[in-house]
């Protein structure tokens, strides 16, 4: 526990004095009186009940105490000066932007109000959003030219070297025009899904894999044609215009269900539930603006599993 009472000046003129071995060298350096040096060293000594400095001898040096203390203070103190600078490079203008690589479902789900609370901290990075596949993302990120991904988990030989964390689940949903037939009746019949041209993430997507299996396990039979999309632009225009389905993250099409412009099939998807998280590289250390970034995602990612229990199982 820190004794109340240090401050800054108590440690820079110990560790100044203790360089220098003198009490005169040390004031020069600080630019203060030696007797001023003096009380300062003596009031530190008081709060931390040890004696730092011997002065039997006609130089100073350091008790036991003194060298164990010194050693942390000089820590303390790069510390601290690498905390300043790194807050000052973190509000400069010219700072380098944080480039994030984003999936469909956290592009209209979790990023817009993390990147609205991002931008209001006031940090110089500009971020820079980059859209994809998650293989395309992820390569990106090996080769440097991502800060970060978000996203739903990788494959785990797409994931290595690289450090995940979950933010929380997501299911896949069964999304369709509100006025779709399969709607306007009072139970589904899930077999009838597959009489309807499908919208489907393409090969490679991180989710293409979830969609298949989820397909097979409905025992549906084979879609009459498929249109493969990563656009969730191009995926909400077709569905509203007529009768495809499209097997994608609920994430995506929350706000538009919410609306009313888009409505989703009662179809039992909870073996979908899959990881959403962030990956980074392993063998890089964290920025200020990514750790603002990932303070922001973590604060949005536990208002969505406030809302939906069934998301916030969390390994």
């Amino acid at each position: 526990m820190l004794p109340p009472g240090i401050r800054m000046r108590h440690l820079t003129t110990f560790v100044e004095v203790a360089r220098a071995r003198s009490f005169v060298k040390a004031a020069d350096a600080l630019a203060v009186t030696q007797p001023a040096v003096s009380k300062t060293v003596r009031e530190l000594e008081a709060l931390l009940a040890v004696p730092l400095l011997d002065r039997s001898r006609r130089t100073v040096a350091l008790t036991t105490f003194g060298e164990i203390f010194l050693r942390h203070a000089e820590a303390s103190l790069v510390s601290l000066r690498r905390g300043v600078g790194a807050l000052l490079d973190a509000r400069s203008p010219q700072a380098p932007p944080l480039r994030i690589g984003a999936l469909p479902t956290v592009s209209a789900r979790l990023l817009p109000q993390v990147l609205r609370a991002f931008m209001a901290a006031g940090l110089g990075a500009v971020p820079r959003v980059v859209t994809g596949p998650n293989a395309y993302l992820l390569s990106q990120l090996r080769g440097g030219d991502l800060d970060i991904v978000i996203g739903r988990m990788g494959d785990a030989a797409e994931m290595a070297d690289f450090a995940f964390e979950q933010l929380y689940s997501e299911r896949i949903a069964f999304v369709v025009n509100p006025k779709h037939p399969l709607r306007q009746r009072k139970a589904l019949d899930v077999s009838r899904i597959s009489e309807f041209e499908a919208l489907m993430p393409p090969p490679g997507s991180a989710i293409r894999p979830v969609v298949d299996r989820l397909v097979l396990a409905l025992g549906l039979p084979r879609f009459p044609a498929v249109l493969e999309t990563v656009s969730p632009a191009f995926g909400r225009a077709y569905v509203r215009g007529g009768d495809a389905i499209w097997l994608i993250s609920e994430g995506v099409v929350e706000q538009d269900v919410a609306d009313g412009t888009l409505a989703t099939l009662p179809v039992d998807t909870a073996q979908t539930l899959g990881p959403v998280g962030v990956t980074m590289r392993a063998d890089r250390p964290v920025d200020p603006a990514s750790e603002t970034l990932l303070a922001e995602l973590r604060r949005a990612a536990a208002r969505i599993r406030s809302r939906d229990p069934a998301v916030s199982r969390l390994p």
